[in-house]
């Protein structure tokens, strides 16, 4: 089963292509990278979610880049929740 990552404080910079890459570091298999975006200007909102097929690979990211710098911004990794 898939498990995803909530990923704040992206710098607006950050794209899906670079938070994959940053993301699939180590050999890590990501799923999908997706960074949302503000639907009238199309800019970053700031967060965006990285999901796995393994769990044990999302646990080893999320510990990893937690605390980590990608484009000049501290990361923030959790496990995302699941809308209701």
């Amino acid at each position: 089963m898939a498990k995803k990552l909530y990923v704040g404080n992206l710098s607006y910079n950050t794209d899906d292509a670079s938070l994959e890459a940053a993301f699939s570091a180590d050999g890590r298999s990501v799923l999908s990278a997706r960074v949302i975006t503000d639907r009238d200007t199309g800019r970053s909102r700031g967060f965006g979610f990285v999901e796995f097929d393994d769990d044990g690979e999302a646990q080893s990211a999320m510990e990893a880049m937690d605390g980590q710098d990608l484009d000049g911004r501290t990361l923030r990794v959790n496990e995302a929740n699941d809308r209701r």
